[in-house]
């Protein structure tokens, strides 16, 4: 993921553009037409928005550093330095974004209207105007954060584990008893987390409502350019296009489950326990290949042991990951990135080791943090990461308020767009595998794409679903857990493996919750990185099965890409989208084309039993 400090900058649709895929624009805060505007009130407003400009970067930057020594050395000091530097930028910025309205009523030229809008919609967490309630938020948020980081369960009769340590037991263990105790074990972490936050969206809630929102959920949509309403049927519209191959594999999954562990444990009917997917929140089942594998398939190729056998270092498979994106034309990034980077846990503190983007200056001093272990899933990880720096540095030039994606699903979906041109074909050019796996073997790959691409999607959905519904009042703090576990029930057709309450705080034991990270534009990056995909490889000349196509050294495609991202928020996102794909709407069917060998399979494999939960 890229990194979301404070100062966020995030929209889709241009508040001033009126286009196919945004035939309901945002209104104005107030829906006065724009008047005609003198020359001096022009300059006025102009000189406004670069003054506006050029305090927030410096507090911006000031604000991620604090927030990098926070995240890569947890400690209360730190923790009190970043919730200081985050106090004082959103004080600054929610300052600005209420100077700005007097403004919007004038006729402005393009870039000064764009950029004063963008101010209103720039931050995640909306503060008061009260400063001792701004200084509130900043430190309830500093201290999520870092309790989520610094999680630890310390069982009776053993050493204390970390999130790295539990995961991997979720990841490689076949044992449910050991299975349920490690999910358990980290969701101890997180009930503590409650009464946090609850006051933060309390307080959250108030300063979105003194710029105008109707809370906190309502801004977080905003930063789509849709009208109220609009984005929660385009969710509605893309997930309908997609839930009958999540179905399929739900199925499938659950009854490979079942004949592994008995339907005491899986039932043939119902939801599937949430430790038996390979993942802490159930989104990626990828660990579980092994148990999912298609009988008497063909074997395909070991990422793992590939990367162990060519002795790959944490470096080197950062290296390689920037090598991909030299292919494509983009320059080497610069010697500052490899100086301040965090590749690897260290052994002496405590960090956060949820992977993460990051340009320090919104200029050149690009980092990722992450602690690497030399695993199939990290290699794709890194790749993932290093779009979000390379897309940071492709916009750089522009004002500040336009360094950004078009919206915020635009940078997750760039990252898993190269993701998705790391095939067995790529690793083979680069030299990790000998031959690409025959046609035969397929279905093996697709289905352990899916488990990781098709069964995060109700995951991404139902994350935000909840917070919208806290953030409007629908969901009271005394039903938070209920309310989470039936969207899960309802969206993933999961359930935890022993019975929960309400002294437990589930939600919080997810990062994004925990430190108040927008999470719906994963929903969309899944849908758009298809739609990039099909389109890249189609610029680059591929001919043949979209699943085993790669754009690694096509300068074509490069090119192409490139001119997307050097817009940054310039500009709306359907002119983004449509520079590469030609199309102005978010679709699926890219999606669905992708897997439609594996939906066939699937279909197959599912018939005669009971399907759905």
């Amino acid at each position: 993921m890229v990194r979301i400090p404070m100062f966020v900058l995030a929209l889709s649709c241009g508040a001033l553009a009126l286009t196919a895929a945004c035939s309901e624009p945002t209104p104005p805060t107030q829906p006065v037409a724009p008047q005609p505007a003198t020359e001096p009130a022009v300059e006025e407003a102009a000189r406004f928005i670069d003054a506006a400009e050029a305090e927030l970067h410096e507090l911006s930057t000031y604000n991620n550093r604090a927030a990098w020594v926070a995240a890569t050395y947890i400690t209360v000091d730190t923790e009190i330095l970043a919730a200081a530097a985050s106090a004082k930028l959103m004080g600054v910025q929610a300052d600005y974004a209420k100077r700005a309205a007097r403004y919007l009523d004038l006729k402005l030229p393009y870039d000064v209207r764009r950029r004063l809008e963008l101010l209103r919609t720039s931050l995640t967490l909306y503060a008061p105007a009260d400063p001792a309630k701004t200084k509130e938020v900043a430190t309830i948020a500093s201290r999520l954060e870092a309790m989520y980081g610094a999680g630890k369960y310390c069982p009776a009769n053993g050493p204390c584990l970390d999130l790295e340590e539990l995961s991997r037991i979720i990841a490689k263990s076949r044992d449910p008893e050991e299975l349920k105790r490690a999910w358990v074990g980290w969701h101890t972490v997180s009930a503590p987390m409650r009464g946090d936050f609850t006051r933060l969206v309390e307080l959250a809630n108030q300063g979105a409502r003194e710029l105008g929102f109707k809370d906190t959920g309502d801004a977080w949509r905003s930063k789509f350019e849709m009208r109220p309403g609009v984005l929660s049927r385009e969710v509605d519209r893309l997930w309908g296009q997609v839930k009958p191959l999540y179905d399929a594999l739900h199925c499938y999954a659950r009854g490979r489950l079942a004949a592994k562990y008995g339907e005491d444990v899986v039932p043939g009917a119902g939801p599937i326990r949430a430790d038996l997917l390979g993942n802490m929140w159930a989104q990626d089942w990828s660990n579980v290949y092994d148990l999912m594998a298609p009988e008497g398939a063909v074997q395909i190729y070991d990422l793992d042991a590939a990367l162990r056998a060519k002795e790959y270092t944490p470096i080197e498979m950062v290296k390689t990951g920037e090598r991909f994106f030299i292919s494509l034309g983009f320059e080497p990034l610069p010697a500052t990135f490899w100086e301040r980077s965090l590749f690897v846990k260290p052994a002496d503190r405590d960090v956060v080791c949820h992977a993460s983007a990051w340009n320090i200056d919104d200029e050149e001093d690009l980092r990722i943090k992450m602690c690497i272990e030399i695993t199939a899933g990290d290699f794709q990880t890194i790749h993932h990461e290093l779009g979000h720096n390379f897309y940071q540095r492709a916009y750089n030039q522009l004002p500040l308020l336009y360094r950004d994606s078009p919206n915020p699903a635009f940078h997750e979906a760039i990252g898993d767009t190269i993701g998705l041109s790391v095939t067995s074909e790529y690793l083979q050019r680069i030299g990790l595998v000998d031959q690409p796996p025959p046609a035969s073997s397929d279905v093996s790959l697709l289905l352990r794409d899916a488990l990781t691409k098709v069964a995060f999607l109700p995951f991404a959905i139902l994350v935000d679903r909840w917070r919208w519904g806290v953030f409007s009042g629908d969901i009271q703090p005394a039903a938070y857990n209920e309310a989470f576990w039936e969207l899960r029930r309802k969206y993933q057709g999961v359930a935890p493996p022993v019975p929960r309450s309400e002294s437990d705080f589930d939600p919080g034991a997810k990062y994004h919750v925990a430190s108040s990270v927008p999470y719906i534009r994963y929903f969309f990056a899944h849908i758009l990185q298809f739609q990039l995909h099909r389109a890249l490889c189609e610029a680059a000349g591929y001919k043949g099965p979209l699943h085993r196509c790669t754009i690694y050294g096509s300068a074509k495609a490069g090119e192409r890409l490139r001119r997307m991202l050097e817009m940054g928020r310039s500009r709306p996102w359907p002119d983004a989208l449509e520079v590469v794909t030609g199309s102005r709407r978010m679709d699926a069917t890219a999606m669905l084309d992708y897997f439609a060998p594996l939906k066939e399979w699937l279909d197959q494999q599912n018939r005669g039993k009971t399907c759905g939960w």
